[in-house]
């Protein structure tokens, strides 16, 4: 009996390429993988709007939608245009009640507004503040999956994260989280899955686990 194959779309998280996703496999008779990059916003676009730009980009109804960090919000809007088999977030959050006390802090002086200035001029920086403390001593290896210093898309993305006005979870989300990320703390984070000693990155360091478990998420 031949079985429908499922189209799993990958979606990076802020200002990374799909490159982040390079060890992440799926059984081929089962699945086949699609991967999203980051479009430019244009000028005052609202996420609304870029979320419904971005599922022009979706080829396959019943798909299943995957997103990490900021690209777990981004298919979170998408999902809203999209008849979806499975939404998946990894490293994010489903709300803005989930968002750490920095980030709700920044969206109430502001602060986010002046950020983006000093991260477009220094990687070292921005990759902390994407990928956490901890990174810092790997930098050269994951300097290759921060794709994207357009200074426009950076303002628009942290402005968009921090800002983030999701009131209460999608329904049937699946949100799979680390213990150990310093960017969503899990003390945070509602409902999800835990990856033991999961950091921000885990789709890199953890990639055996979602090997594992991936399919039987999306297939269950």
């Amino acid at each position: 009996m031949n079985q429908d194959i499922i189209h799993v779309y990958f979606m990076p998280g802020m200002a990374a390429s799909s490159k982040i996703f390079e060890y992440i496999e799926l059984p081929e008779t089962q699945f086949q993988i699609h991967y999203l990059e980051w479009l430019i916003p244009i000028d005052n676009e609202l996420l609304s709007e870029y979320a419904r730009r971005m599922s022009d980009k979706i080829e396959h109804k019943k798909c299943v939608l995957l997103g990490v960090s900021f690209g777990g919000v981004l298919v979170q809007e998408m999902s809203k245009y999209l008849n979806v088999q499975k939404l998946i977030i990894v490293s994010s959050v489903k709300s803005k009640n989930e968002l750490p006390k920095k980030m709700i802090l920044a969206k109430v002086t502001k602060a986010y507004k002046l950020l983006p200035v000093q991260l477009v001029s220094n990687i070292d920086l921005f990759s902390k503040y994407v990928f956490g403390n901890n990174i810092t001593k790997r930098m050269e290896l994951y300097k290759k999956y921060l794709s994207v210093n357009d200074s426009n898309y950076l303002n628009w993305a942290i402005e968009n994260m921090v800002c983030w006005k999701q009131e209460e979870a999608i329904p049937d989300i699946i949100h799979i989280h680390g213990d150990h990320d310093p960017v969503f703390p899990i003390k945070n984070i509602g409902t999800c899955i835990i990856v033991k000693n999961g950091t921000h990155v885990m789709i890199l360091n953890k990639y055996k686990w979602f090997n594992e478990h991936l399919p039987k998420l999306i297939l269950t």
